[in-house]
């Protein structure tokens, strides 16, 4: 299956995120699923510390932008300038043409600046008024944000939250793996314990495989069938689009990469529902007064699908 490199990946990254091992899994499906990630946590528990240590075990460029209420969609994109000599604009690129971008507090920004990434996280593209530019492949946008920080803050619109493949939560260690973090903080921070184990060129690859891996129509029908499911639902005053439909499946894939299958079984769907589609729904005025999340309605969602039986 060749997913030797992707396995060397996560143990890189188990180096510096410590007991989280199900959270890092999940980072490594999304790129593998080329998509984006939102992170949804408190502050200190290594969200940066993560992106760092993902973007050196790849080899790939990297930039970490600040999002404050004062940022301009230049500052992500790029700005044109006036070169005397020549009589011409030049375009000087801006911190999205990295492969890796890691937008911290993204809720932090003006919505206008937030909606600056929507064409980069779609088309892998970027378009100003002197050019067109394609991004270099891969490319993943992960932004984090703070959910119990509301004051000052630009909540991201359902639009753009589905251009999300998920939204994941380290959440705080155990005690024994916090203890272990403050034993080894200092070579943890400095990431010294990390190599590059796999190249551009490696992550195209398994890219590819993933993009082609054999999907069952039964297992297409259960995934229609849990989207369809979540627009009906008691619970719910939204449920999840195509593109969430389009995004469960290659998370499903990505997830049946790195277990080494070229086939998904119904267990790749159910562990990517809840990280895949609870951020794109809406619960109902009902659900929210009976204190339930996402999580747990998704869990009654999948509780009204029939799950096929496993076939290659």
């Amino acid at each position: 299956m060749g997913n030797r490199k992707a396995l060397d990946i996560l143990e890189n990254l188990k180096k510096v995120i410590i007991g989280k091992d199900d959270v890092l899994e999940k980072v490594l499906i999304t790129i593998l699923a080329r998509g984006h990630l939102l992170i949804e946590d408190v502050p200190g528990v290594g969200k940066t510390t993560l992106v760092k240590a993902l973007a050196r075990s790849m080899n790939l460029s990297y930039k970490r932008v600040q999002f404050t209420p004062d940022l301009m969609p230049s500052d992500i994109i790029g700005v044109s300038i006036y070169d005397k000599d020549t009589g011409a604009f030049t375009f000087k690129k801006g911190a999205i043409f990295n492969q890796i971008f890691l937008a911290d507090e993204i809720n932090r920004t003006s919505p206008k600046t937030q909606s600056s990434l929507l064409q980069a996280m779609e088309e892998g593209e970027v378009s100003t008024e002197e050019g067109h530019y394609i991004l270099d492949k891969p490319f993943m946008v992960l932004a984090t944000q703070n959910p119990l920080e509301y004051q000052g803050t630009f909540p991201l619109p359902e639009a753009q939250l589905d251009r999300f493949l998920m939204r994941l939560s380290l959440g705080y260690p155990e005690k024994s793996y916090e203890i272990e973090i403050l034993k080894n903080y200092q070579s943890i921070k400095n990431l010294n314990l990390i190599e590059p184990v796999a190249s551009q060129k490696d992550i195209l690859e398994m890219q590819s495989i993933v993009d082609n891996l054999t999907v069952h129509h039964d297992i297409i029908d259960y995934i229609v069938s849990i989207s369809n499911t979540t627009r009906d639902y008691r619970d719910l005053q939204l449920g999840v689009s195509p593109r969430a439909s389009i995004d469960l499946l290659k998370a499903s894939k990505a997830r049946a990469f790195l277990a080494g299958r070229d086939y998904i079984i119904p267990d790749d769907v159910k562990n990517m529902v809840a990280s895949v589609l609870g951020h794109r729904l809406i619960l109902s005025p009902e659900a929210k007064i009976e204190r339930k999340n996402a999580e747990e309605v998704l869990e009654g969602v999948l509780n009204n699908v029939f799950v096929p039986v496993s076939l290659k």
